[in-house]
C-alpha cells in the first residue's frame, strides 16, 4: 500500500485544493425590464414585483403607503 514518506505541508496542500474552493457567479441572472435590477430568470422581481410585464406582487413602497 502506498504511504507518503513525508508530511505534505500546509501550503502545498492548500495550493492543490485552491481550484476546488473558487466561487462561481450565477449564469442565469437577467435584468428586469421594469426596474433594471438583476434577478434570476423566470422569477418575480423582488424589487418591483413584476413578472413578464404583469405586476404579480405589490411593490414594497406601495405596501408602506
Amino acid at each position: 500500500m502506498a504511504v507518503p514518506k513525508r508530511k505534505v505541508s500546509h501550503s502545498r496542500k492548500m495550493k492543490r485544493r485552491s481550484s476546488v474552493w473558487k466561487l462561481e457567479t450565477p449564469t442565469n441572472l437577467v435584468k428586469c425590464p421594469q426596474c433594471g435590477e438583476f434577478n434570476l430568470s423566470h422569477r418575480v422581481c423582488k424589487a418591483c414585483g413584476y413578472y413578464k410585464g404583469v405586476e404579480v406582487i405589490a411593490a414594497k413602497e406601495e405596501a408602506a403607503k
